[in-house]
């Protein structure tokens, strides 16, 4: 009867020290993400002042633009951060919409005229992709926790 209790007794020790283990990893994850956030926002303030400089010195449309680009990705990763913050997981429909932007953006830099035709249609094709994953995402993503269904025109929930 002893044994008995005894064992018992370590397996409730060994489970609340695990549970004690991931609570503590998982604090340290969130001070990681908390400390790249602010270094993230810290490199939007930075490139958003390099943006206004280089807006008043030079008058090259393709640099505004290839900066407000880059603003805007920087921006972007850091909602998909605090998203994570907020509800433990990563939004694939903003990760989505970074790559795009991404692509997007080094396709302005480059310029059209200079990038290899095999690049363009690897761009092309990997913009389809992502396009799709886009559209598709809505109707593969249920939440059976919060009832919900989601709307396809414009992918926000509806409760029922």
């Amino acid at each position: 009867m002893y044994r008995r209790w005894q064992r018992q007794l370590n397996r409730w020790a060994k489970l609340v020290k695990r549970i004690w283990i991931v609570r503590k990893l998982e604090l340290l994850q969130d001070f990681i993400v908390l400390s790249l956030s602010i270094t993230l926002f810290c490199a939007m303030l930075l490139q958003l002042g390099d943006m206004l400089f280089a807006l008043v010195k030079t008058r090259n449309i393709q640099e505004v633009t290839s900066d407000t680009l880059f603003l805007l990705i920087l921006v972007e990763l850091f909602r998909l951060l605090v998203i994570y913050l907020q509800e433990r997981r990563i939004s694939v429909g903003v990760a989505v919409e970074v790559a795009m932007v991404s692509v997007l953006r080094e396709v302005i830099v480059h310029g059209l005229l200079q990038i290899s035709e095999n690049k363009i249609l690897a761009a092309c094709l990997f913009l389809l992709v992502l396009g799709f994953l886009l559209r598709i995402r809505p109707w593969l993503t249920t939440s059976p926790e919060n009832n919900s269904i989601k709307d396809n025109s414009n992918g926000e929930e509806n409760r029922k």
